[in-house]
């Protein structure tokens, strides 16, 4: 699973990187990701972003908003209901 060159990785070939990323491939499809990783810049380019991408949208989904915030949202939230009743 080795490029010809940059350029050559076509979108199959960068899904089996994501596949690879989820934990959804066999212990031989993931050593021969890791080496294809070693061997093609583009696609190393590729899973790096794609690494730093999950890891901001990871920490994300973790912070609480802040108490103002909800408190905000909720207010509005009864004030609709009371405008509809």
């Amino acid at each position: 699973m080795s490029c010809q060159g940059l350029g050559d990785c076509d979108d199959a070939r960068m899904q089996r990187i994501y596949e690879y990323l989820d934990g959804a491939l066999t212990r031989e499809d993931i050593a021969e990701i890791k080496v294809h990783l070693e061997d093609c810049p583009e696609c190393t380019e590729q899973y790096d972003l794609e690494c730093v991408i999950r890891t901001v949208v990871k920490r994300s989904c973790t912070e609480a908003a802040p108490e103002n915030l909800k408190n905000s949202i909720l207010d509005r939230i009864h004030a609709m209901k009371s405008v509809d009743v």
